[in-house]
């Protein structure tokens, strides 16, 4: 992998994580943290941004794997980043009573769309960095 790559892919991570971070310093503290659904979501997030720190410390030593741990990390805190974007959906999906009423099927948040923007850069990134890493070491012999 190019070290330019492993830049951009450290990069990605870090973004990655402090939009994550923001975002649970926001909802984490509240009473968001632990309800039935938003626990269990608050949690993945949680270690998903360990993850992400985990990845831009790989990136430079075992860039495949830590590809791996950062497509790991984006799908653990997609699922946050999706709820506070559409929590109709979620309540359509998961019944039960809710403490807070349901005024929007869709709310716009500004960091949620940010940290899904920085998810999708990192899994493309990911999966670049894997399949060319992949490439590299499965390389079939060449003909002169």
């Amino acid at each position: 992998m190019a070290r330019r790559q492993k830049i951009w892919h450290a990069i990605s991570c870090l973004a990655c994580a402090v939009t994550l971070w923001i975002h649970l310093n926001d909802f984490g503290s509240s009473e968001f943290g632990g309800g039935r659904l938003t626990a269990p979501l608050t949690t993945m997030a949680e270690i998903s941004s360990l993850l992400f720190v985990m990845a831009l410390l790989l990136t430079f030593f075992r860039p495949r794997f830590a590809a791996a741990v950062a497509l790991a990390a984006t799908l653990l805190c997609l699922p946050l980043y999706l709820y506070i974007l559409m929590p109709g959906l979620y309540r359509w999906i998961f019944k039960g009573e809710y403490s807070v009423p349901l005024t929007r099927t869709f709310h716009w948040d500004n960091w949620a769309v940010a940290g899904i923007f920085s998810l999708l850069l990192i899994a493309i990134l990911s999966l670049r960095s894997y399949w060319s890493t992949w490439r590299i070491t499965f390389s079939l012999p060449t003909s002169d």
